[in-house]
């Protein structure tokens, strides 16, 4: 029998996973995303997933989600993994590319998804739509003309052996 294998990973399950694997990195303890960036030629450019900055470490900082002092949670030390990924990348351009995250992007997110020029967030939960900054971030990326898609899962089951 000749021809191409079958059940091979599509592009979006390819880079999703991508994605997936790359928020397993994450130490947060209740919030792992991921974040795979790619180019309209569908090679990786970047990645990222949500954590301190470097030189940041994460046994000295909070992970706790809420407290009396701001100084004491963790939102005023967290990097995003869509941020992170911007960082990363060394090229020169990410005009056209597309970014797939796990979590849908918040507004600050979305100010550098939209002026580092990727043109399409396909991502997998949209688990805070109803909030403030994430309906901020669709209008802006609505603005912007920036497109979003929810990642339709196939539930394909990959297992790693590490």
């Amino acid at each position: 029998m000749s021809g191409k294998r079958k059940g091979y990973l599509s592009w979006d399950e390819y880079f999703m996973g991508v994605a997936m694997l790359s928020g397993m990195r994450s130490k947060d303890p209740n919030t792992q995303v991921g974040c795979c960036i790619v180019s309209p030629d569908n090679r990786i450019l970047s990645m990222g997933y949500n954590g301190f900055p470097t030189g940041c470490s994460d046994d000295d900082f909070p992970w706790e989600r809420e407290g009396d002092d701001p100084l004491k949670i963790k939102y005023f030390y967290t990097t995003h993994s869509e941020l992170n990924a911007i960082l990363n990348y060394k090229g020169t351009s990410l005009t056209g590319a597309t970014m797939y995250v796990t979590l849908f992007p918040c507004n600050e997110c979305a100010k550098a998804i939209i002026q580092s020029g990727i043109r399409e967030v396909i991502y997998d939960s949209d688990k805070y739509a109803d909030q403030p900054n994430v309906i901020a971030s669709k209008k802006m990326m609505d603005a912007a003309g920036v497109v979003y898609r929810q990642y339709k899962r196939t539930n394909q089951e990959i297992k790693i052996h590490l």
